[in-house]
């Protein structure tokens, strides 16, 4: 079946533009989509690798070297000058989230090395990647293995693969397009940065547009192939018009007028480096190349500007990307050179945007998650959080075996090396030495003669390694009138937004369920999106009484709901409360039950929100009932915790 035509999607005419861009210029770097479920983002991407102009590559090399400037360090090489090289279409290569590191780098087979003394590698994704597109969806889902060996790749430009000794490395440039939906979690800044452009698109709400979407999607899915035919031209159209902007691209003069306006628009947003200097002005060059022009304009540098700063001015991970329309005009006329230049409208073939053509396809069902979270009737306003610290880090007792993160002692893939196990029992990394002493005392009874070891599949060992994983920290937050000091409110949003930012660090999984008046309720579902727990507590208000054995009630069943669904995330509880319990009579006792349920099943925090001269300490109560650690809202930050400890090591000295 023949893809969705790229001109066949209506609108979405930044993500045309930036898709476009970076198929002209692949220094550009990338594009990241982001965007609500259902509007066609995959639909685009996947569309576009049939616009590409072919490659050439030398016969039989499975690293796709180029037979004009082979890579001399290629494992199929080396390629003598004048090799056979055959023309092949370019390639879209798909990363999967859950691939393995094994099949994105490449593996090498360890038995042949062993046996016969042979480098036998396998080439991965990257390998098939090179020179074409790497496309990864859902890229803010990718585990922080492979975010690691995508940021090394991208900017080295090679793959290396190492293993016991044995090491392998090919070339590896390819212009990496990812998608995401935000609603699941950001990126880590690193792999942030790494993406030349970005873009956020979101489904249209003109009814006339939806329609015309549902109609090209149902004509597409009753003919596929006389479908495609009919925007076959307008593709042919387009992907000449992508070849002569690239044919143009070497002779576009970039003038220090316009440099100086991308440094001054860059200074002007504060992004960190000089990497957005260098994208913003290799943007500026491609756009001009494809409006036709053979120098850049002041109208080519803000089409970069606003396709290459947006996610590089966030200051923390709760910003919403984006930039000023007024600051950036600002910027370039604060840059203007004395008299006014020519300021031309795009031109060029799409005038700024290839053809228009539609949003396609929301394929899967489309829909926002609705906002909101905590009921209303709060006899007070929301109260804002401070400026968030470093926190302290909490872990999880225990050794566990969860998804790859930054908190807790695990078992996983990477790591520190603490043993050796038997191939079954939980493949990894071969282990090189231990595998020789489980195949050496047999050599004899094989048979062996000459050089290399004879080497059966049951001597096979495997490296037992231990790191960090990633937790299911769920906030159970108390919102009763008894926190609703505007004060002491600010205070406690301030330390859970910081243990927010902690957890978005540590690619946690978060969960809130707030309780007040006469019950609980779960505000935000677990979820890896950490910016849309700390938007459910920026809107959180409070008032009425403390049903405190409700909020532990309430959090017990989401921890038991949640171990079905995510078995190996092993749960952190942090309850934020000054400890009073006055729903009923019985508020108290039913608090201690409650506790008493959770107590020895789940580590828990009580993070401690009461205030001023006199105290009660039902707080420290309540996590003694729990069997948690108490921490003094005001112990939350890292720097307090490290002060006390210095305080106390000072005072024994003395």
């Amino acid at each position: 079946m023949k893809p969705y035509p790229f001109t066949a999607v209506v609108g979405m005419p930044d993500l045309r533009l930036a898709l476009v861009l970076s198929s002209i210029s692949p220094a550009v770097g990338g594009v990241l989509v982001r965007g609500e479920k259902g509007t066609a983002k995959s639909t685009m991407v996947r569309a576009l690798a049939g616009l590409l102009p072919g490659v050439d590559v030398v016969d039989a090399c499975r690293f796709s070297c180029d037979p004009v400037e082979p890579d001399p360090a290629c494992p199929d090489g080396p390629h003598a000058e004048g090799s056979p090289a055959h023309r092949r279409p370019a390639r879209l290569v798909e990363l999967p989230v859950g691939a393995a590191e094994d099949r994105v780098i490449g593996s090498l087979n360890l038995e042949r090395a062993l046996a016969d003394g042979i480098t036998d590698f396998q080439p991965g994704l990257l390998a098939a990647a090179h020179r074409g597109l790497l496309y990864v969806d859902e890229v803010n889902l990718l585990h922080d293995h492979l975010v690691d060996t995508l940021l090394d790749a991208a900017a080295m430009g090679r793959a290396t693969v190492e293993r016991e000794g044995v090491s392998v490395s090919h070339a590896a440039r390819f212009v990496l397009i990812g998608t995401m939906n935000p609603e699941e979690g950001e990126l880590r800044p690193q792999l942030l940065d790494r993406f030349g452009l970005t873009v956020e698109v979101a489904s249209s709400r003109d009814p006339e547009l939806r329609v015309e979407v549902v109609r090209r999607r149902l004509a597409y899915e009753a003919d596929p192939d006389g479908f495609a035919g009919q925007y076959a031209a307008a593709d042919a159209e387009l992907a000449a018009d992508i070849e002569a902007a690239q044919r143009l691209l070497p002779s576009v003069k970039l003038p220090d007028d316009a440099l100086r306006q991308i440094a001054e628009v860059c200074a002007s947003f504060e992004v960190d480096g000089m990497r957005a200097d260098i994208v913003t002005a290799r943007t500026a060059v491609a756009h001009a190349a494809w409006a036709g022009r053979t120098e850049v304009t002041t109208d080519d540098v803000r089409v970069a500007a606003r396709l290459a700063l947006p996610h590089r001015r966030r200051r923390n991970p709760f910003d919403a990307p984006g930039i000023s329309e007024e600051q950036l005009e600002q910027a370039l006329q604060d840059a203007e050179p004395e008299g006014p230049g020519p300021d031309d409208d795009g031109g060029g073939p799409g005038s700024g945007a290839p053809p228009e053509g539609g949003e396609a396809p929301p394929s899967e069902g489309g829909g926002q998650e609705p906002s909101g979270g905590g009921k209303s009737g709060g006899d007070q306003k929301p109260v804002g959080a401070g400026e968030a610290f470093r926190a302290r880090r909490f872990e999880v007792k225990g050794t566990g075996e969860g998804a790859a993160g930054r908190r807790s002692r695990a078992i996983t893939d990477n790591g520190r090396t603490i043993g050796v196990q038997p191939a079954g029992t939980r493949d990894g990394h071969p282990h090189l030495l231990a595998t020789v002493r489980a195949a050496a005392p047999h050599q004899r009874s094989r048979g062996r003669s000459g050089a290399g070891l004879v080497v059966r599949p049951q001597d096979l060992r495997f490296a037992r390694r231990e790191g960090r994983e990633g937790n299911l920290v769920l906030f159970c937050v108390d919102a009763s009138g008894s926190m609703g000091a505007r004060q002491r409110m600010r205070e406690v949003k301030t330390a859970v937004l910081s243990l927010l930012l902690d957890a978005y660090q540590r690619r946690d999984k978060v969960g809130l369920v707030t309780f007040r008046a006469s019950g609980a309720e779960l505000a935000l579902p677990p979820t890896i999106s950490v910016d849309a727990a700390a938007s459910r507590l920026d809107g959180l208000a409070t008032g009425g009484r403390t049903p405190l054995a409700e909020g532990l009630l309430e959090a017990a069943r989401v921890l038991r709901i949640e171990a079905v669904r995510d078995p190996l995330r092993r749960p952190l509880l942090v309850v934020v409360t000054d400890g009073r319990a006055t729903s009923g009579a019985d508020a108290v006792q039913r608090a201690k039950q409650a506790a008493g349920l959770l107590a020895g099943n789940v580590t828990s925090i009580v993070m401690d929100c009461e205030s001023g001269k006199m105290r009660l300490g039902l707080a420290a109560e309540l996590a003694e009932h729990l069997g948690a650690e108490h921490v003094p809202v005001a112990e939350v930050a890292a720097d307090t915790l490290a002060g006390a400890v210095r305080t106390r090591i000072s005072g024994k000295a003395a």
